[in-house]
């Protein structure tokens, strides 16, 4: 298996294995063998790449035993934060993160209600702002489909799972059919609700009812790596049936 997170990083730097060989000044197979397999280099020079890439070894090459110091400055450069639950994500994050998304707004969750619930005006902002050019993809659970009332039954909400996905299809209404936006519904299994706004990624991990459990913060340096999120963009994930929303008051349409 190649190391994925230093091709990359190469790419990333405009290097080649080539150049990259000549300034470490060693034999350009040297460097492919470090890019297509497990091996690791010398000491030596995985400082030398760490420092040509601006990236901790620890990133680099993160099998290798190295010191707690490492790992943690790793650890810092894949998941910026940690909330106990989403109550403690600090006030007004949210509306930066939507304000300042300039490209692209990527939302795959149940419900979703508290964006909406927190700003009303979110769907007239994303259609004012898909006409500069930002996309917008948004996938609901199907609030028909048997999966989302396993989840309420889960959560011990019951029913309501699939009226708070209502609630918040009707109010995304005059988002509905922007040249931009997608609005879908999907019927899988989700353990993560995920949000990206442009390179700024954030992953939730549900533990009982949504409000309380536990979101994390990845970079926001380069792009959203793989490596932070179990799937590389949000909507290229395999998110079962996958389709544009049915017929909701307010002109959502199938």
């Amino acid at each position: 298996m190649g190391n994925e997170r230093l091709r990359l990083a190469i790419a990333e730097h405009d290097l080649t294995t080539a150049t990259l060989a000549e300034q470490l000044e060693v034999d350009r197979k040297t460097v492919e063998r470090w890019v297509s397999s497990s091996r690791v280099p010398y000491p030596r020079f995985r400082t030398q790449v760490s420092k040509i890439l601006g990236l901790e070894e620890a990133y680099l090459w993160p099998d290798r035993d190295l010191s707690e110091s490492q790992l943690n400055q790793a650890s810092r450069r894949e998941i910026v934060e940690v909330y106990p639950n989403r109550g403690a994500v600090p006030h007004g994050l949210w509306r930066r993160l939507i304000d300042e998304a300039s490209e692209q707004v990527d939302v795959l969750v149940f419900a979703g209600l508290f964006l909406v619930d927190s700003h009303p005006d979110l769907p007239e902002q994303l259609a004012l702002r898909a006409r500069d050019g930002l996309r917008a993809r948004l996938a609901y659970g199907d609030p028909a489909s048997p999966v989302v009332e396993q989840r309420g039954i889960d959560e011990g909400i019951g029913m309501d799972l699939g009226a708070r996905i209502r609630i918040t299809l009707a109010a995304m209404a005059p988002a509905v059919g922007v040249e931009g936006i997608d609005v879908r519904l999907h019927e899988t299994v989700l353990y993560n609700s995920i949000y990206r706004f442009d390179d700024d990624a954030r992953q939730h991990a549900p533990r009982g009812v949504a409000g309380t459990s536990k979101p994390c913060h990845p970079p926001a340096s380069g792009r959203a790596r793989p490596a932070v999120l179990p799937l590389p963009g949000v909507l290229r994930a395999r998110v079962g049936v996958s389709r544009p929303s049915g017929r909701i008051s307010g002109g959502v349409t199938r």
